[in-house]
């Protein structure tokens, strides 16, 4: 599969899950936080494919993932689920990746 197309689909979709995750959970401005979210984990699915680390697709992706999330963490100071769901969801995408992208 092109990369790139498995980079929106996954941004995408890993972007979705965690809003739905985010629902029974309270925000002060639920928007702004659902959008916050979507997009950090968006640039998460997004970028697995695009990249080329010298590690297994697995190890790559959590590896992303967790960069990518660490920001988030520090800001809401809600590291587990954070951190946590970013890891897993680059990892499952990084499979996906090294199994998939052409």
């Amino acid at each position: 599969m092109n990369p790139l197309i498995l980079g929106v689909l996954g941004g995408i979709g890993f972007g979705v899950i965690d809003v739905l995750l985010m629902l029974p959970l309270q925000f002060p401005d639920r928007r702004t936080a659902f959008a916050a979210a979507f997009l950090s984990r968006f640039a998460i699915g997004f970028l697995i494919p695009l990249s080329k680390l010298p590690l297994p697709g697995p190890l790559a992706g959590a590896l992303i993932g967790l960069l990518i999330s660490l920001p988030d963490a520090v800001i809401t100071k809600a590291y587990v689920p954070i951190i946590a769901t970013g890891i897993v969801g680059g990892a499952i995408l990084g499979w996906i990746s090294a199994r998939y992208v052409a």
